[in-house]
Parts: C-alpha cells; sequence; structure tokens
C-alpha cells in the first residue's frame, strides 16, 4: 500500500470531505478517517468531531483548496468556450438545416438569451473601461 497520499479528499458541492489516509493499522486495512470538511465557496473549514486538525492536515487542506478553487476557475472559462463554439454551431444549423418548424421552436428563446447576454458583456465591458 506504499505511495498513498496522507490525505483523499471527497469531492461534493461546494467542496469536500477530508479524509486521513491510514494504511500502517494492525489489519493492514486501507482506512479513510474523516477529519474535516472544506466549503470551497466560503473558505470554512470545520474539523470532524472532535478532531484537532494538526499544521499539516491545515497546510494539506489550503493547498487542496487553493487547487480546487483553480480547477473550478479554468472549468468555467472552459464552459464558456464551449458555448461559443455552440453558439457557431447553432448558427450554421440554423443558416444549412434548420426547418421553419425548428426556427420557431428555439428562435425568440435564443434571441431573449442572446439579448441577455449582449447586455450583460456590454455593461461589463463599459464598466471597465470606465474603471482604467
Amino acid at each position: 500500500m506504499s505511495g498513498l497520499p496522507p490525505y483523499y479528499f471527497r469531492v461534493k458541492d461546494n467542496g469536500a470531505l477530508v479524509f486521513r489516509v491510514d494504511a500502517e493499522n494492525r489489519q493492514r486495512r486501507l482506512e479513510l478517517d474523516q477529519i474535516a470538511t472544506v466549503n470551497v465557496n466560503n473558505g470554512a473549514v470545520k474539523p470532524q468531531g472532535d478532531t484537532i486538525l494538526t499544521p499539516a492536515d491545515k497546510a494539506a487542506i489550503d493547498a487542496w483548496m487553493a487547487e480546487r478553487s483553480a480547477t473550478l476557475a479554468a472549468r468555467d472559462v472552459d464552459d464558456i468556450l464551449r458555448t461559443v463554439d455552440h453558439l457557431n454551431l447553432t448558427a450554421h444549423w440554423a443558416q444549412a438545416r434548420a426547418t421553419d418548424d425548428q426556427l420557431d421552436a428555439v428562435t425568440d428563446r435564443l434571441l431573449m438569451a442572446m439579448h441577455d447576454l449582449r447586455t450583460v458583456l456590454a455593461k461589463k465591458r463599459a464598466d471597465r473601461l470606465q474603471g482604467d
């Protein structure tokens, strides 16, 4: 069982459950002892039960939270870039393959969503330009 990390993070919606990995017990079984719950959104770290987190525990949790935040931020940007691709594919579909009935089914919803997005992006850009 060598080479195991000292901690395991079970990802959940807003963070993770943190476990200390124990492979050096008498039964030589892999045990996961929950030591904390973390929330990436607000940075909260709640020790499990009577657990007192060691400096090593805190350092590992802080490192995981920083890495997780970076991963989630990168995913956000990737999702938006995929949306740009989808918009391009949608434009091609509407121009080349869509039937009148299909266009009737989606046009109003697409136009409203695109108008909303354009309004938000234009306002944000104006705010950034005024801030310079």
